[in-house]
Formats: C-alpha cells, structure tokens, sequence
C-alpha cells in the first residue's frame, strides 16, 4: 500500500529529524522493485558501450622470438675473455642501440607500419609508440646462476600479424648481429689499445736501456756492479806491484854482485899486468878472501834490498843483519890465515905463458860478467817499466773506487726506471698475448654468442583487446553504476513506503490498511509504455552490438 499521497500525515516536521531504521531483505526487494529501471538502464548502456568498444577497438597481435645466451665454448681458466661486462648490461645497452630513433625509422619504413599514424602524426611521436609496443623480456631458468641469465625474449604488438611476425624476425638479427659486432668491436679495441700501450712501454725501456748505456760508457769502471772486479783487479796488480819490486831488488842484487866481481877481476887483471909472478901468486893465495868478500858484498845487498822494503824488526832484515856478520868474520878469518901464509911462503916463479893465459881467462871472465851486467840492467829496466805501468793502473783503480759513491744514485735510479720499464713492457706483451687469443676466440665464434632458441611466432589470436575481460568488466561497472543511482535515490526518498515505515516512524498502532485505487486502463497503459521502451532499449542494443560484432569479423577477413 503506497502512503505517499497523504504527506500531510506521514511527513516529519521541519525542526524533528528521525532516524532511518535498518533494512531487511524483503525491504532491498522493495527497492531494487521500484528502482529497477535506474539499475538495468546503466547496466545496458555500459554492456552496449564496452561491447562496442571492444570490437571496434584495432586487434593488436604480439608476436615473440626467445634468443638463447650461448656460453663461451672455451674454458674460462684456458682462455679469459677480453669481456667483462655482464650479459644482461650488454643486452640493455644493445637494445638501447637496436630502439634507437635512426633503427626504429629504418625498420618503419621498411615495413610500412603505422601508415595511418605517420599521416597525422610526427615521426617522433611514431617512434615512441613502437618503442612501447616493442619489449625486451628476460627468460629465468630455474637451474640457472642468479648471476647469469639463460635467454631473453623479443616481443612486438602491432595490428597486422604478420608483420609483428616480420619485425620480431628483424630485431632478433639485428640483436644477434650487433652482438657478434659489439664483442668483435671490444676485443679489436682491447687487442689495439694494449698493443699501443706495449708499444709506448717499449720505446719507454729502449730510452731507459740507452740511458743505462751511455751511463755504463761514461762511467766504464766506476760502477756499482764493478766494484768486486774491481777489487779484485786491485789486488792483483798490488801483488803483481810487489813481485815486480822483489824481482827488480833480485836484479839490483846480482849486478851489484857481478859489478863487484869485475872490479876484483880487473883489479887481478892489473896487478898480473904489472907483475905477472907476483900476481899469480897473490891470485894464488887470495882466492879464498876473494870468495868471502862475495859473500860479504851479496850479503850486504841484500839487506839493503830488505831495508829499502821493511824496517829493522822484520824476521827476513835480522837474518840479513846476521849472514852479514857471519859473512864478515869469515872474510877477517880468511884475511888473518893469508897474512900467516904470505909470511912463511916463499914466491913462487910464475912463467910467461902461464900468466899470459890467465890474463887471457880474466878478461874473458870480465867480459861475460859485463855482459851480465847489462842484461841485468835491461831486466831492471823492463821490470821498472813494468812497475811504472802497474802504479799508474794502481791508481787508476784507487780512483775509481773513491769515485763510485758519487754516481752510485744515479746508476740505481736509472736502474730502478729499467726494471720498471722492463716489468711493464713484460705485463703488457703477457696481456695483449691474451687479447690476441680472445681476439682469435671471438674470430672463430667460440665466446659468448647469442642463438636463436624459438623463431619468431605467428600469433593467432589477438592479445588486445581482451575482450571477454572488457565486456565483463562493463557489465560490472553498469551495475554498480544502477546500485549506486538506486541507493542515491533511495535515499532522497523521505516517504513511508509500507508499514513497517509508518510503524517505526510515527510509533501508533494500525488499525488497518486502504489500498490505493487506480484506474486498470492507467495502469495497464503506464506498463506497456514500459515495456515498449524497454524492448526497444533492448532491440536497439543488440542491434548495435550485433553491427559491431558484424563489422568487426567482415573488417577482419
């Protein structure tokens, strides 16, 4: 029963406000029954406006190419690739090149995408929106490093099937051809760059070595590294300086000695001269003093060769000091033993031929002794000159060996620099070695390569629009929608609509109920105008519906 006519009776005053009781089940009937045409009106008109959108919006087809990562075929602890840079980085830095606005408007061209795009809008805008339909996926593996990634994926979205099929073809070449390019690239510059370097390290350590050498020419013998040879040079020629004197002191001592016979000699040569008798007597009687008088006089010369050596205490000049005693008492023996013989001796009778022949002897005598002399001489004379060439090296070597700190820190910085250079230049000749290697790897495609795991598909169906999803999704949004709108006009609507309402709201007790009259022919002429619109709401939505359905399967075959 409807008491919507009597406000007079039912409406609250102004200055009172009522609560709204709660709802029941049967009341949310009642209320989507008054409202349902607030509900099933949007919910129509949103099934009709997502159906239509869905098939009138362009199919886009996404075609997809999955490029496997290959490893490098040679191990690693064989072989070190000239590469470092992680797979994944070099895929993002290649797919920066690949989108690039120079590629994306040659692959554009070539195919002939987004005629009707290009025609309205600027290239720029073009490319952008390639580069959104145009997706670099990677593949994980569940065995797979978390470090190393396995695969990527290459997808396109375009209108035209085929065409997506077409691209994705291309840019899994141009992927797999600007890897071998980029790797080709990176060893070659890698490879020319230590090269270079090993070049410059070079020239450094022939500049180095120069210097070191001029340095060793300059400074022949005041080295370093020479300062043993040369102490053992030294030594050398001090013992050789000693043996020289020692030789020319033996020389000295035998011409002294052979002088002093000479002149014994000549002197029996004179007095056999002057009395040939008594010469030969004399000689007779005088070999004896002549014998010791040797001894005396060599003695004599060799002490003085030792003095002229080593002072008084040495072992050798008291010996000397004392064979010269010796030798002087047995020369006064020998003198007294004479002058007692001469005494009682008668003179002997010399004959002519005999003191002829012993002249004879005794100038031959001092003739050979003469000739000793000299070759004395000449030996002294050639150990002299020995002895002045072992001075001069003598001191040569002295000098170089006070001269050696001076240029010493010169001679270990440059040596210093040397090694440096030379470590330097092995380093780089060991390095580019290597670069060469991986350079010959990557040559013969035995590195890190990328393989064409699935080709590019055929897509046979569209991935957008879903249009099960758009439709659904409409239906929901329009009846939300006619929820909503029921609910704000429900509660608008101040009116008792039962008697649970006049119940609550004005707290009297029924006594009982009229029902509203109206006239049959009003009400059954107000529900088939109803009925009417909302059939022809419905006819006009399925035809609508139907006509974009049509269209859409005619525009695609």
């Amino acid at each position: 029963m409807n008491y919507g006519n009597q406000p007079e009776l039912m409406q609250p005053s102004d200055n009172y406000s009522v609560p709204r009781r709660a709802l029941d089940v049967e009341d949310y009937i009642d209320v989507v029954r008054r409202h349902r045409g607030w509900i099933f009106g949007p919910f129509l008109f949103t099934v009709v406006a997502s159906v239509v959108g869905a098939y009138l919006y362009p199919d886009s087809y996404t075609s997809q190419a999955v490029v496997k990562i290959v490893p490098q075929q040679v191990p690693q602890n064989m072989v070190q690739s000239a590469i470092n840079q992680q797979m994944s980085d070099r895929i993002n830095s290649m797919a920066q090149t690949i989108l690039s606005r120079t590629v994306l408007t040659t692959i554009i061209n070539t195919f002939g995408l987004y005629t009707q795009e290009r025609s309205r809008m600027p290239i720029e805008d073009v490319i952008e929106r390639m580069k959104k339909n145009v997706q670099i996926l990677p593949v994980s593996s569940v065995t797979a490093s978390s470090d190393r990634l396995p695969a990527f994926a290459v997808t396109f979205s375009y209108g035209n099937r085929l065409l997506a099929q077409r691209v994705v073809q291309d840019l899994v070449s141009r992927f797999i051809d600007e890897n071998i390019r980029n790797r080709s690239n990176a060893t070659f510059q890698t490879t020319q760059f230590i090269r270079d370097q090993m070049d410059d390290a070079k020239k450094l350590l022939d500049d180095t070595e120069n210097k070191v050498a001029n340095f060793r020419m300059q400074n022949n013998g005041r080295l370093p590294d020479q300062v043993d040879s040369n102490m053992r040079s030294l030594s050398g020629l001090q013992s050789e300086a000693t043996f020289l004197n020692s030789q020319i002191s033996r020389a000295n001592q035998e011409k002294l000695q052979l002088e002093s016979n000479i002149r014994i000699m000549k002197d029996q040569l004179n007095a056999l001269t002057r009395d040939p008798a008594a010469a030969t007597g004399a000689e007779r009687k005088s070999e004896r003093l002549v014998e010791t008088e040797r001894e005396v006089q060599s003695a004599d010369n060799q002490l003085s060769a030792l003095r002229q050596h080593y002072k008084e205490n040495y072992p050798d000049v008291q010996a000397a000091v004392g064979r010269l005693k010796l030798a002087r008492q047995k020369r006064d023996e020998v003198v007294a033993e004479d002058a007692a013989k001469k005494s009682e001796t008668p003179a002997a009778k010399a004959e002519d031929r005999a003191a002829t022949r012993e002249a004879r002897e005794l100038d031959g005598n001092i003739r050979r002794l003469q000739t000793a002399v000299e070759g004395r001489e000449l030996e002294v004379e050639e150990y002299s000159k020995q002895m002045k060439r072992s001075s001069e090296s003598i001191k040569a070597y002295q000098g170089r060996l006070e001269t050696v700190p001076l240029g010493e820190k010169q001679y270990m910085d440059l040596m210093r620099d040397r090694d440096l250079a030379k470590d330097k230049y092995i380093d780089l000749s060991g390095k580019l070695g290597k670069a060469e290697i991986a350079q010959e790897m990557e040559g013969r495609k035995q590195g890190e390569t990328l393989e064409l795991l699935d080709p590019a598909s055929l897509p046979t169906t569209p991935t957008e629009p879903k249009r099960p999803l758009v439709i659904a999704a409409g239906a929901v949004l329009g009846l939300l929608l006619g929820v909503v709108i029921a609910g704000a006009r429900e509660m608008k609507d101040t009116s008792l609509k039962n008697l649970k309402d006049v119940r609550a709201y004005t707290q009297m007790a029924i006594l009982g109920s009229i029902p509203l009259l109206e006239n049959d022919f009003v009400v059954r002429r107000r529900r088939r105008l109803a009925w009417l619109g909302w059939t022809t709401a419905c006819l006009a939505a399925a035809v609508v519906m139907s006509g974009s359905i049509v269209y859409y399967y005619v525009t695609k075959v």
